[in-house]
């Protein structure tokens, strides 16, 4: 029986300028078909009635579940290194992440 040697593959990942400014969400909102996740990140001001979406990720159903393990391992880092984040329910329906 033949072994095959598994390569990883390495990928250089670049990013303009613009993009690495990144933009600042309070409020997701998640979609999904039964082939796609789409993730809607606004902003929302207050005593402002309207905002707008800053940016949308659609994305494949294994690729939001591979995302929601690799965010679940980093905020169980985040938490081991800096405190248990805590969620206040008061803030919840105003804004945050929804679905």
């Amino acid at each position: 029986m033949e072994q095959k040697e598994i390569k990883e593959q390495q990928i250089q990942i670049e990013i303009d300028d613009l993009t690495a400014q990144g933009v600042y969400s309070n409020l997701a909102v998640i979609s999904h078909s039964p082939d796609e996740f789409i993730l809607d990140f606004i902003f929302i001001q207050p005593q402002v009635p309207k905002a707008k979406v800053r940016a949308r990720v659609i994305t494949s159903p294994g690729h939001i579940k591979r995302f929601l393990a690799a965010l679940q391992e980093n905020i169980k880092k985040y938490e081991e290194k800096f405190g248990e984040i805590k969620i206040e329910p008061k803030q919840m329906p105003k804004i945050g992440f929804v679905h």
